[in-house]
C-alpha cells in the first residue's frame, strides 16, 4: 500500500516510515508539516494518508483541518489521523463528513505494533477506526440531544457497542442474543434517531455520535472497527 505520512516529530515520523516499510508499505512521502501536503498527495497518489493533528507552525489543529481539507479534494482517500488529544469540535466534523474510511487513534493508547499495524490495514479496505476514547469523549455530551432518550435500556447498550466497533455478530455473543435480534435493535436505533436508509455515509458512526449533533456547530457525528 502507497502510503503518505505528515508528522512533526522526526523521531515518530521516521519510526512510522520503519515500521509499515518493514510491514510491506511503502511510504511515498514522509512530511513534517502541511506545507506541499497537497502537492505530495496529487504526485504520489497515496493509498492512505496519516496526519498528526497537531502540526507546525501553531501546533494546534493544522493536521486535521489538512485532513478536513484533504477530505473536501480528495474524498474517497483514507484518512488516519494520529493525535495526543481529542479535538472534539474537529473530530466530529471528520467523522461525519462523507467520503473514504477514517481512523483517529490516539498516540499514547497504540501499544500494540501488530494492532496498529491491523488498523491501517482495515482502514485501507474501508473500516472507521475510531480509539475509544475518542468516542467516549464525543460522547459525554450525549445529555444535550433529546433523541437519545428515546432509546431503551437494551438499545443503548446496543449502541455502545457499535461505538466500540462490534459486529452484529459479536454483539448477539456478548449480549447472548441472536443476530436478528441485535438487527432489530440496530434499526430501531437507526429509526429513532433519524438516520434513513438511503442517507449517505455510515449509518453505524452517525448512530453512535449523533448525540453531539447539537454542540458546538459540530455536525452529528472505539481503537476499534465499526463492523456491519
Amino acid at each position: 500500500m502507497r502510503i503518505l505520512i505528515c508528522e512533526d516529530s522526526v523521531l515518530l515520523r521516521e519510526g512510522l516510515v520503519r515500521l509499515l516499510e518493514d510491514a510491506g508499505h511503502r511510504v511515498v512521502a514522509a512530511l513534517p508539516d502541511i506545507e506541499g501536503l497537497d502537492e505530495a498527495v496529487a504526485d504520489t497518489d497515496p493509498e492512505l494518508c496519516i496526519l498528526d493533528v497537531r502540526l507546525p507552525p501553531t501546533f494546534t489543529d493544522e493536521g486535521i483541518r489538512a485532513a478536513l481539507h484533504l477530505r473536501d479534494t480528495n474524498p474517497a482517500l483514507p484518512l488516519l489521523v494520529l493525535s495526543q488529544y481529542v479535538e472534539e469540535r474537529y473530530a466530529s466534523d471528520l467523522i461525519a463528513a462523507q467520503g473514504g474510511p477514517l481512523g483517529y487513534l490516539l498516540k499514547d493508547r497504540v501499544a500494540d505494533v501488530a494492532e496498529f499495524l491491523g488498523s491501517v490495514q482495515r482502514i485501507s479496505e474501508g473500516a472507521t477506526v475510531l480509539d475509544p476514547e475518542v468516542v467516549a469523549q464525543l460522547l459525554t455530551r450525549r445529555n444535550r440531544d433529546d433523541r437519545m432518550l428515546r432509546l431503551t435500556e437494551r438499545e443503548r447498550t446496543v449502541l455502545a457497542l457499535i461505538a466500540e466497533g462490534k459486529s452484529n455478530q459479536a454483539i448477539a455473543a456478548l449480549l447472548f442474543l441472536s443476530e436478528a435480534s441485535v438487527e432489530k435493535h440496530i434499526t430501531a436505533i437507526f429509526q429513532k434517531l433519524g438516520l434513513e436508509q438511503g442517507e449517505s455515509g455510515n449509518r453505524r458512526v452517525l448512530a453512535a455520535l449523533a448525540h453531539i449533533e447539537n454542540t458546538g456547530g459540530a455536525m452529528p457525528t472505539g481503537q476499534t472497527g465499526v463492523g456491519r
